[in-house]
């Protein structure tokens, strides 16, 4: 129905707004729900009708109402993005569980690309937050009410997918410092001594906590394929080296999300 998805993507939009506040606050180590949304600049309050998502930025113009400071795009893309998954995910799965489960799973994978690219950390509050609610989620939903009965497969599943997500990349970035920084004795790159950060360890640990260890497995390998475009680009325009990883592994999962069986049956078919 046309009424559903114009709602999913409404309540996206809406969910888009609170991430943005996240995205902010976060790396600052402020509230997320204390004090209510106020400029960055001129510290007034925004009052309701200056927060809606869409309207208030572009019937503001991007800008403050108050000191006339530019708006960053960023809210408008984040809005927009979490409106339009929304969407997609109700097209997949209705209103059943799997919605909600992974609406959550979403919004913890914008958070992290958009904290990641301004401020190269992923929070704990996403990763390790995260982790912990993919875990309970996919707990709960072993259960059947009717007949009464637990299938332990999500959970077992859920806990590969934090231990082989965390440990694979951990153990490539460990091996990667070892051979190129200890036996090859190459010099770091602007100061850096580990190839892999550990807020990208614990990304993918929660990308394995909700989409299991094949998921976890299937966004290892298919993030490098985004990370290498987006690098070479990234040397031969700025000249920098270094990349955020953590849009790519979102990236990365979002594809595992909505086609990994397809992906894993064209493998196994070749």
């Amino acid at each position: 129905m046309i009424e559903a998805k114009i709602l999913a993507f409404i309540f996206g939009s809406v969910v888009g707004s609170f991430l943005n506040v996240c995205i902010y606050r976060m790396p600052l180590g402020k509230s997320v729900v204390w004090p209510h949304s106020h400029c960055p600049k001129c510290e007034k309050k925004i009052p309701w009708y200056d927060n809606l998502p869409f309207i208030s930025y572009l019937f503001l113009r991007g800008r403050c109402r108050f000191c006339k400071e530019r708006i960053s795009l960023r809210y408008l893309v984040v809005e927009l993005l979490t409106a339009l998954a929304f969407v997609v995910l109700y097209n997949l799965y209705g209103l059943k569980y799997e919605f909600f489960i992974y609406a959550i799973f979403v919004c913890n994978l914008i958070i992290a690309s958009f904290v990641d690219i301004k401020h190269r950390i992923i929070p704990d509050e996403v990763s390790i937050g995260g982790m912990i609610v993919g875990f309970v989620l996919s707990a709960i939903k072993g259960f059947n009410l009717a007949p009464f009965s637990y299938n332990i497969k999500p959970m077992l599943d859920s806990l590969l997918g934090i231990i082989i997500g965390g440990g694979i990349i951990y153990l490539t970035g460990f091996l990667f410092d070892l051979v190129y920084f200890k036996l090859l004795k190459k010099p770091p790159i602007q100061g850096e001594t580990e190839s892999m950060g550990g807020g990208d360890v614990k990304l993918l640990a929660m990308i394995g906590a909700f989409l299991g260890w094949q998921g976890a497995v299937l966004t290892f390998f298919i993030a490098p394929l985004f990370g290498a475009v987006i690098g070479i680009i990234n040397l031969i325009v700025k000249k920098e080296h270094l990349i955020p990883y953590g849009p790519f592994l979102s990236l990365a999962a979002l594809v595992s999300l909505f086609w990994a069986d397809k992906i894993i049956r064209l493998i196994f078919i070749q």
